[in-house]
């Protein structure tokens, strides 16, 4: 499992750094992003998604970080 922490990014470079990553790995490779913001939570797992990617896993905690979890799409 890979691991990428956005949370000093604001949007659009969450994305960006994300996509970048993604890029580097190999189909089927997981990539746990950590984030922190409004933003991130609501256009990052829809923008991976249509990207082609499957998101495992979101959760969200009290302080406005949150995490997601996606393996890339082959």
């Amino acid at each position: 499992m890979f691991h990428l922490d956005v949370s000093a990014d604001t949007c659009p470079m969450t994305f960006v750094r994300t996509r970048l990553q993604l890029d580097r790995m190999a189909a089927g490779e997981v990539l746990e992003v950590r984030y922190r913001g409004e933003e991130p939570r609501r256009n990052l797992a829809r923008s991976l998604t249509e990207q082609g990617h499957a998101i495992l896993e979101e959760a969200q905690g009290g302080d406005g970080a949150g995490l997601i979890r996606v393996r890339k799409a082959g």
